[in-house]
């Protein structure tokens, strides 16, 4: 049977970059002759009938827009078949043939159960800061918080070599630590503690204190909020304090990494990625998250995508370590 109408939503944690992906489903879909309705709230949305058709100009003027224009919401009751079938009874009361959710592993496992259960269409798009899906290079959303936390962190270098103080700088990433990773890298950072990697504190401080008798008169460490430190962040900076006599501050960044215009580079995955999960259902493909490898399209199985870690590359981390010195 041929795709007559897609629903899109967004789910989980926004990315800069999912508006990009919004507008391009949307008007792939519209050049194919496929109506689009815009499902609001994610998955909470879809259960309580927040539906709406979108034409072309619905997603006018949002490219450059960080944030998502269906809003975003979790629901942990969608693990429950009576509100997943809430929500696959609001999909053929609109007429919607298929669905294409944006988001990451969470978003991804409820799709996989509407395929599963009630036979629905859906591919699902890499939507998240983190980075940390398998069967993709990138997510959307990942190369717009590396750039903000990368140009907070240069700001934040400036006082620090101003008052010669050590800065712990906390960026996001769940249990994931590319941003923190791939941040520490680019910023010059001394250190960088990460949740892939043992946590050796001990380590981190023989490397200022040698980093201090070279002649360096600040630094920075760029901590994943998920790295196993074995205590908060502001109790390692009181106890790296101690231990040194280094005047010690902490920033965390937070939520500021989710926002802000979407990068070049996010928009362009963004509109790649959402113009392709269309062209596979127009297919017949289901049950299919798409990605980019050595920048090329490519899709996995959405249980392939949310149930095995993403493998993780020690070499940039070195790579920090021995820049470092």
């Amino acid at each position: 049977m041929s795709v007559k109408s897609i629903g899109v939503l967004t789910s989980g944690g926004d990315s800069a970059g999912m508006n990009a992906c919004i507008r391009a489903v949307v008007r792939y879909a519209i050049y194919n002759n496929i109506r689009v309705f815009g499902i609001y709230r994610g998955y909470k949305g879809l259960v309580n009938g927040e539906i709406s058709e979108l034409n072309a100009s619905s997603v006018g003027g949002i490219i450059n827009r960080g944030g998502t224009i269906l809003l975003t919401a979790r629901l942990p009751e969608f693990k429950q078949y009576e509100v997943r079938e809430k929500a696959a009874e609001n999909l053929e009361k609109h007429g919607i043939d298929a669905l294409v959710v944006i988001g990451g592993d969470g978003s991804f496992r409820g799709a996989h159960q509407l395929a599963k259960d009630f036979g629905i269409k859906v591919i699902g798009v890499p939507g998240t800061i983190d980075n940390d899906i398998k069967g993709t290079d990138y997510t959307i959303g990942y190369d717009t918080a590396i750039n903000v936390a990368m140009e907070a962190i240069d700001k934040i270098r400036d006082t620090a070599t101003s008052h010669e103080r050590l800065f712990l700088i906390e960026v996001m990433g769940r249990d994931a630590g590319y941003i923190a990773n791939t941040v520490a890298l680019c910023s010059g950072a001394e250190d960088v503690l990460i949740p892939e990697i043992e946590v050796n504190i001990e380590d981190t401080i023989n490397r200022l204190i040698e980093g201090r008798k070279r002649g360096k008169t600040s630094s920075i460490i760029v901590v994943s909020e998920g790295a196993k430190l074995g205590m908060d962040v502001m109790q390692l900076a009181g106890y790296i304090q101690g231990k040194t006599g280094f005047e010690t501050r902490v920033t965390i960044l937070g939520h500021l990494q989710r926002g802000g215009s979407p990068t070049a580079l996010d928009r362009m995955y963004a509109s790649r990625l959402g113009a392709y999960a269309v062209e596979l259902l127009i297919k017949g493909e289901t049950d299919k998250m798409v990605g980019i490898i050595s920048d090329e399209l490519v899709s996995v199985p959405l249980e392939e995508a949310f149930e095995k870690k993403k493998d993780f590359d020690e070499n940039i981390y070195r790579l920090v370590r021995i820049l470092s010195i």
